[in-house]
């Protein structure tokens, strides 16, 4: 008979009916915990996890009321809302059974039990304990994952020699679990080779779950990454699982990890290398299974050598790197990717099919394209919308094209140059922040902190 992997918490004050009850329980289940004293309860849920909590109702000598077994109920459900816990007692009836299940008991059991009763209560109640955590799983990442739905890129499109050798490293490291460094400039698609190596693993019919790191705030790290406890801080008033946890047997992405501060690098290290976590505020350790795929449009070697990022936390995320070219430099996919582009968002605003001229094309080819894919996409849709007529109409952005890039600054800083640039979008776009961050490659969270910096 197969033991499952389940840990089982016992709580009663009869030393028999704990020896009795994992003796049989042993049989089946990997792991069950007993205590005689109900004021321990906090204690082993903060060191364990229990997909299952057996609780007497009666522990003070001649009660009969239950009313003990509720009060430890509430005090269970306050730690952890979700537990499945099976009240059992000597003195009970329909009347407090209903009861139970009103306070949030899963079941009510009467002593003496049948074994095989209480083996198929046990059973059915574990089951639930496993649906709970995963819709709850289900629902976070859901929630998490809401901005990625109606992508309107979520396939390769490319022929250029550029992405060819891309691909074909894609396609080497795709079925194994190495650590994945994704570099390149903004917008040249380093999440869509993200997915497309969650698509060619052996992972790809578990989670992809993508996180920014450029809008984590410092404060919130730990508790977005590796989870919390219910008051943990202020606003914690729940539990809430990290994006590792919610990765689990899956893929995790963490964009812009150029990003992270140094202080907190050594913990993503230490999780990255241990694949264990510890939520903020908790005691237990939780063991995670993920993919790691890390991205950056930052040099971190020279972050390395200016002492900004960690050379151990480097070593550990590239296992396999991928370097992607600028659009620029991938002069055979512009006329892929317009057409691409064009046909989507035809039909996405149902309007009639729109073409573009040689002499556009031409001049599409000659551009710089300074934000990569992302400046392209955002120029076909606006173009599309305002364009009358059959064929396109396209507005690059003023100053950028490559002759005029040379002799706009007068410096070679690359701060100022950031700064000016950064000040001229804004200008461009007449101080829509979106609008100037799509264009800058950037999200919009990393533009108002950029702003911030230069004071803009």
């Amino acid at each position: 008979m197969a033991v499952i992997d389940k840990s089982i918490l016992v709580v009663d004050d009869n030393t028999e009916i704990l020896i009795a009850t994992k003796m049989l329980l042993k049989q089946h289940y990997k792991r069950v915990v007993t205590l005689d004293n109900p004021h321990n309860i906090s204690d082993a849920m903060e060191k364990e996890s229990f997909s299952l909590i057996l609780l007497d109702m009666n522990f003070t000598r001649e009660s009969t009321s239950g009313a003990e077994g509720f009060y430890w109920l509430k005090q269970i459900k306050a730690i952890d809302e979700d537990a499945v816990v099976v009240l059992f007692t000597a003195f009970g009836d329909m009347s407090m059974a209903v009861d139970a299940i009103k306070q949030g008991a899963s079941d009510f059991v009467l002593k003496p039990w049948q074994n095989e009763k209480l083996l198929a209560t046990v059973a059915n109640c574990i089951d639930l304990s496993a649906q709970r955590q995963k819709s709850k799983k289900l629902n976070q990442i859901a929630a998490l994952s809401l901005a990625d739905q109606n992508r309107p890129f979520e396939n390769l499109i490319a022929k250029s020699p550029a992405m060819e050798q891309v691909f074909t490293t894609l396609e080497k490291a795709a079925k194994t679990d190495a650590n994945v460094l994704i570099l390149g400039e903004s917008g040249t698609g380093k999440e869509v080779i993200a997915r497309e190596f969650h698509k060619q693993s052996l992972r790809a019919n578990d989670t992809f779950l993508s996180v920014d790191m450029g809008t984590i705030a410092s404060s919130l790290f730990e508790s977005e990454l590796f989870g919390h406890a219910k008051g943990a801080f202020t606003d914690a008033k729940e539990n809430k699982q990290g994006r590792f946890e919610l990765a689990d047997t899956g893929t995790l992405f963490l964009d812009e990890i150029g990003n992270i501060p140094l202080e907190l690098q050594g913990k993503l290290l230490t999780a990255i290398q241990n694949r264990v976590i510890t939520p903020v505020g908790g005691s237990k350790e939780i063991s995670v299974d993920i993919r790691l795929i890390t991205a950056t449009n930052m040099n971190l070697y020279d972050m390395v050598r200016e002492g900004s990022f960690r050379q151990d936390l480097l070593y550990r995320i590239n296992t396999v790197e991928i370097t992607l070219p600028a659009l620029r430099d991938r002069p055979q996919d512009i006329p892929l990717l317009i057409e691409f582009y064009t046909d989507l968002y035809c039909k996405k605003y149902k309007l009639g099919h729109k073409t573009v001229s040689d002499k556009t094309m031409a001049q599409l080819l000659a551009y710089d394209w300074p934000g990569n894919i992302r400046e392209l996409q955002h120029l076909v849709e606006r173009s599309v919308i305002l364009s009358d007529g059959e064929q396109l109409q396209f507005q690059l952005m003023p100053n950028q094209d490559s002759q005029s890039n040379a002799a706009q600054f007068d410096t070679y800083n690359l701060a100022d140059i950031e700064q000016m640039t950064i000040e001229r979008a804004i200008a461009d776009f007449k101080g829509n922040i979106s609008h100037a961050a799509k264009a800058l490659g950037i999200t919009r969270a990393s533009l108002y902190r950029k702003m911030e910096k230069y004071g803009v």
